[in-house]
C-alpha cells in the first residue's frame, strides 16, 4: 500500500484567488468552461498510470457540471469538498463558512450520490485566523482535512505546523485527521514539494529528487494539481507581472512533469492513505494549534 496521495482541486481558471480582483464572480456563469479537456486528460493519465486521486470539488462546479463530477466518481476516484464558490475561509464569518460548506457538500453529493467526508480550503486558507473552521468541519461530519500548509506564504500557511498527517483533538473533544501539503526539510529550510505552482516553478529534476527522498524515507506525501494548470491555451487576463508569472508560468510543462511523477511513484487517494496510516498506528495525536 502506497502512502503517496494524489489530489486535484477541481475549479475553473477564472475562480482562482489570483483573479479575485480581476474577474467578477457574478460573471462566472457567462465565461466559457474549460474543465472538460483538462479533467479528461487527468482521468486518462490516472488510468494509464494506475493512479487513484481525491478530487476536491467546488460546489459551484458540481451544480453546473454534475455529469463531469459523477464521471470522476464512477472512474474510482474519491470525491471531497473544496467549498462552494472558492471564497477564502478567513474572509468568511463562521456562519458564512458553515453555509458555504453545507451548500457545497449538498451539490457534490447530489451530483455523485457519494457521501463526502474530506475537505480542502480554497487556497489553503485555514490559518491561525480561521482555525474555528476545523471545529465546524467536525460538527458537519467531516473526518479529514488537507488545508494547513506548514510554510510561510502571503496568502496561507501555519509554518510551525506538523509536516505529516496528524490527528487533531478539536476543542470539545472530537478529532479530525489533518493531511498537510507536502514539504521537504533541507537544513533550516522547509521547501514546499506538493505540486501546483511548486511543480511548475521548481526545476523538474529537483522536484523529483526531493519527492524521491521523501518516499525513500517512508514519509507520507500528498501531491496536488489544478485542471487549469494543464491548459496553456486558457484566456489570458490583464494582470500585473507578478500574478501573470505566478499563474501562467510553465503551464505547457505541467502535464509532462506530472506524468513522469505518476510513472515513477505509486499514488492513491487521500482517504486511502489516511486509512492505511491509521491502521498501522502512524497518525500521531497533535495539539490543536494556538489561535491568532
Amino acid at each position: 500500500m502506497t502512502t503517496n496521495a494524489l489530489s486535484v482541486d477541481l475549479e475553473e481558471y477564472f475562480q482562482v484567488s489570483n483573479f479575485e480582483k480581476v474577474i467578477d464572480r457574478n460573471s462566472w456563469s457567462n465565461l466559457p468552461s474549460r474543465l472538460a479537456g483538462s479533467t479528461g486528460w487527468l482521468l486518462d493519465t490516472f488510468d494509464e498510470t494506475d493512479s487513484r486521486s481525491t478530487f476536491f470539488v467546488l460546489g459551484w462546479i458540481a451544480e453546473r457540471h454534475p455529469d463531469l463530477v459523477r464521471g470522476i466518481a464512477e472512474r474510482g476516484h474519491e470525491i471531497a469538498c473544496h467549498g462552494y464558490g472558492h471564497e477564502l475561509v478567513y474572509q468568511l464569518s463562521p456562519d458564512q463558512f458553515r453555509t458555504d460548506l453545507r451548500r457545497a457538500r449538498q451539490a457534490i453529493e447530489d451530483a455523485t450520490g457519494v457521501a463526502v467526508r474530506g475537505y480542502r480550503a480554497p487556497s489553503y486558507s485555514i490559518t491561525r485566523e480561521s482555525l474555528w473552521a476545523l471545529e465546524i468541519l467536525v460538527e458537519e461530519g467531516f473526518s479529514f482535512d488537507s488545508s494547513i500548509f506548514p510554510i510561510h506564504h502571503p496568502r496561507y500557511g501555519i509554518p510551525d505546523f506538523a509536516r505529516q498527517p496528524v490527528r487533531l483533538t478539536i476543542p470539545g473533544g472530537a478529532t479530525l485527521l489533518e493531511f498537510p501539503p507536502t514539504t521537504l526539510r533541507v537544513g533550516p529550510l522547509t521547501l514546499p514539494l506538493s505540486g501546483g505552482a511548486y511543480l511548475r516553478f521548481m526545476p523538474a529534476a529537483l522536484f523529483r529528487w526531493g519527492f524521491d527522498r521523501l518516499v525513500r524515507a517512508g514519509e507520507p506525501t500528498v501531491l496536488y494539481v489544478h485542471p487549469w494548470e494543464l491548459d496553456p491555451d486558457q484566456p489570458r487576463q490583464r494582470v500585473g507581472l507578478r500574478t501573470r508569472i505566478n499563474h501562467y508560468y510553465n503551464l505547457q510543462r505541467t502535464g509532462p512533469r506530472l506524468r513522469r511523477l505518476l510513472e515513477r511513484f505509486p499514488f492513491t487517494s487521500v482517504g486511502d492513505v489516511l486509512s492505511h496510516l491509521e491502521s498501522h498506528g502512524r497518525v500521531p495525536d497533535y495539539p490543536f494549534p494556538h489561535r491568532a
